[in-house]
């Protein structure tokens, strides 16, 4: 396969559970969601398959019929229940300040929406270049593509998918739902402990590449 260079590195990276440990705030909206709606929602199930999109996990608890209307009561609530619970992943913003020091771009890539994938990482004061929101799995592939991304950082199999789609390097960190052996199992390139490791990897892999 091969790899865009690397001499002025434009790197994606996916948000939830590599970026941001979006679990405790993820789980109280879902706490309110069932409160105000009267249905059952077991919060624990939810936040233990984070990466999929929104309405793929509403679909587990509420009729097609009522899809829409719970993503926006869920988004209504999103913005007051689910970013200060919310820390960021050890390493986080030292991996995009990697990118940014080298002369590249940093760029999240995710499936939740723009707005709000915004309002975290404003919050805990990390600063990517871009921000594109609403694209899972190979969907990813396409603002990857845009942006020129040599490299995909995420802890989904969703997000191997999408780096090798864009046909980008597909670096992986077990910190969300996936093991690393399953990550490696499904094609990522690279597997990282967590992003702490991440700089000084980038760095090494710029140098064989320069």
């Amino acid at each position: 396969m091969a790899f865009m260079p690397l001499d002025a590195p434009t790197v994606g990276f996916d948000l939830d559970m590599t970026l941001i440990d979006s679990r405790p705030g993820i789980h109280a909206v879902y706490q309110e969601l069932s409160a105000t709606t009267g249905t059952y929602i077991d919060a624990d199930q939810c936040v233990s398959r984070l990466g999929p999109p929104l309405d793929w996990e509403l679909r587990h608890w509420f009729p097609e019929e009522l899809i829409a209307e719970m993503v926006l009561k869920y988004r209504e609530i999103y913005p007051t229940r689910a970013i200060l619970p919310s820390p960021a992943m050890p390493g986080a913003a030292d991996a995009i300040r990697a990118v940014q020091e080298l002369g590249g771009r940093a760029v999240v890539v995710t499936a939740k929406n723009a707005p709000q994938a915004r309002l975290h990482l404003d919050h805990l004061g990390i600063t990517p270049d871009e921000v594109v929101g609403g694209l899972w799995a190979e969907g990813k592939a396409t603002a990857l593509r845009e942006h020129g991304a040599a490299v995909y950082v995420g802890d989904h199999l969703g997000d191997v998918l999408g780096a090798r789609a864009a046909g980008a390097l597909s670096v992986a960190v077990p910190t969300g739902p996936i093991g690393a052996d399953e990550l490696r199992e499904a094609g990522a390139d690279v597997v990282l402990d967590d992003l702490t490791s991440f700089p000084a990897w980038l760095k090494g892999y710029a140098a064989e590449r320069a």
